[in-house]
């Protein structure tokens, strides 16, 4: 499966000219020649933009590689615009599937034999297509006998087994990655793909989405910076979700956003506001933020709020990672590289023999010249090449669990580049985290973990006397029974000693005994004989 599957992908490059694409001078003999082999795959598509073969071969590619363009359709920094308006089509304007087909996954699905059951009407053309499902617009019966807007939410067919053969592909390269290239151990790419796998699978999951889309709607209730539309649970299966309509503008259309007077420097302090708010108070965050999956509610554009869907890809972080990114984030802020340095050391990121001086120098070198610019001056996808040179320098080991937040991060800098490119991230962000971890520690953090813990305090107080009792009441026996054997242990270990020594002497007389009897001192050799017979009687 994995050769075919490379074989597909190799040819759909090749068939779209995307080999035109790489520059001549990175184009090394081997590649010639191999090209030259293949001349049965020539370019098809030469009356098309270059834009529009990146994005048509991505498409035809499959699910795992329209992601990809959807994160590089953030990029304008560092793609020409025409591949980045061609690749924004991927966001929400993948060729769909037949809607009979969908209608009969959701038949299947909540177990119908009409959607007329559930549906007062079930529009057949899909409301947006994307790479791994579609959305049809439909009218929900309620029981007191009025009908609601939603939306469906259906599953390609037959999608898994193409994402499976892509995957098998990914590991096979990383292996190949990790064995072969000088580099492959510390970026540990077999733990990446590992990640990437259960990412993916899970956004094959509506269930996982459903959850996930509840979790982050409670936990932005009564928010002015973030909607997240109400899930019908009842209706959620593995293939099928049934969720509220919204009536948004894509965050990625300025014009209309402009248009009805939506403050754009609120709403760029919002986006990274809502995504500090996620990684930091929440630990929940979604983490897959392309503009496609991003609206802006036509209410009060004075007061602008985002609207999120497709909760498929959430991410996580552990109460070590947050608090270690958390100061991070606070002292690069406060241009604290000592520190920056001396945090990656503690968290295990980068090995403990690293001089922190050095790796301080070689932070600064790289983070200094981005502060005090606005965004449109700073360019983090430069910053993170800079940074990863740096890590290889100081054999830092890629973070798996980080991947999301680093893509994410990503998409937040595209987001807030088209909003408003003279926001100020650090202004914007560094007062959110100087909060935050100043609630971790002092006071109210030690209030807040008894707080939490009080249950399990109260539980076990009752108990307490009696534990503190039993533990007074065998503590002398534990300890005089602790010194026996330690005694004991003392005692072998010296008759230990005195075996060992009788060895070696032993050893030695009779060594002696055999060289005496071969040069004729035979009552000499007969001493020596009974010395090495009693230090081996010794040592039986």
């Amino acid at each position: 499966m994995g050769i075919k599957r490379f074989y597909q992908i190799f040819s759909t490059l090749l068939r779209f000219g995307l080999d035109n694409l790489v520059p001549e001078k990175w184009r090394p003999w081997y590649w010639q020649l191999l090209r030259s082999g293949a001349f049965w795959l020539n370019n098809r598509h030469p009356e098309k933009t270059q834009g529009e073969r990146l994005r048509l071969a991505l498409q035809q590619l499959g699910p795992v590689w329209v992601k990809f363009g959807q994160m590089l359709s953030t990029r304008r920094d560092l793609f020409p615009d025409e591949w980045v308006d061609e690749l924004a089509k991927l966001q929400d304007k993948v060729s769909p599937f037949p809607g009979e087909q969908a209608e009969a996954v959701v038949k299947k699905q909540l177990n119908l034999h009409s959607l007329d059951t559930l549906f007062n009407y079930f529009d057949l053309t899909p409301l947006a297509s994307a790479s791994i499902a579609q959305v049809h617009t439909a009218g929900l019966k309620q029981a007191d006998g009025t009908v609601v807007d939603v939306v469906v939410k259906v599953i390609r067919p037959d999608i898994k087994p193409q994402i499976l053969a892509d995957l098998e592909l990914m590991e096979a390269m990383a292996g190949l990655v990790a064995r072969y290239l000088p580099d492959g151990k510390r970026l540990r790419p077999k733990e990446v793909v590992a990640e990437y796998r259960k990412t993916i699978l899970d956004e094959l999951d509506l269930q996982r989405e459903a959850a996930n889309a509840i979790q982050l709607r409670r936990n932005f209730e009564g928010s002015d910076s973030l909607y997240v539309p109400y899930v019908y649970a009842d209706y959620s299966r593995p293939s099928v979700m049934v969720m509220e309509r919204i009536y948004g503008i894509p965050v990625s259309d300025i014009a209309a956003l402009k248009a009805q007077g939506t403050n754009m420097e609120l709403l760029a302090k919002r986006g990274v506001e809502v995504f500090f708010t996620q990684v930091f108070r929440d630990s929940f965050f979604h983490a897959d933020m392309h503009p496609g999956n991003i609206f802006v509610s036509r209410e009060n554009p004075d007061n602008p709020q985002y609207i999120g869907i497709d909760c498929g890809i959430v991410g996580t972080l552990n109460k070590e990672d947050k608090r270690y990114l958390a100061e991070n984030f606070v002292a690069f802020f406060n241009r604290d590289y000592l520190k920056v340095a001396q945090l990656h050391v503690d968290s295990g990121w980068v090995p403990a023999d690293t001089s922190v001086e050095e790796f301080e120098s070689a932070i600064r070198t790289v983070c200094e010249p981005i502060f005090q610019k606005p965004l449109q001056d700073i360019s983090f996808g430069q910053v993170l090449f800079n940074l990863f040179n740096t890590a290889r320098r100081f054999n830092m080991q890629v973070q798996p669990q980080l991947v999301l937040l680093q893509k994410t991060l990503l998409y937040i800098e595209g987001l807030g580049r088209q909003l408003y490119p003279q926001l100020d991230l650090w202004q914007t962000a560094k007062p959110f985290l100087e909060n935050w971890v100043q609630q971790q520690m002092g006071p109210t953090a030690l209030w807040r973990e008894l707080k939490a813990n009080l249950p399990f305090w109260a539980e076990k107080l009752p108990e307490m006397p009696g534990l503190l009792h039993n533990y007074l009441q065998q503590g002398p026996k534990n300890q005089l029974a602790l010194l026996q054997q330690l005694q004991q242990l003392q005692l072998q270990q010296q008759e230990q000693t005195k075996k060992l020594t009788c060895a070696v002497f032993g050893g030695m007389s009779f060594v002696a005994t055999v060289l005496l009897l071969t040069s004729g001192w035979t009552i000499t050799a007969a001493c020596g004989g009974l010395i090495t017979a009693a230090m081996l009687w010794k040592i039986r």
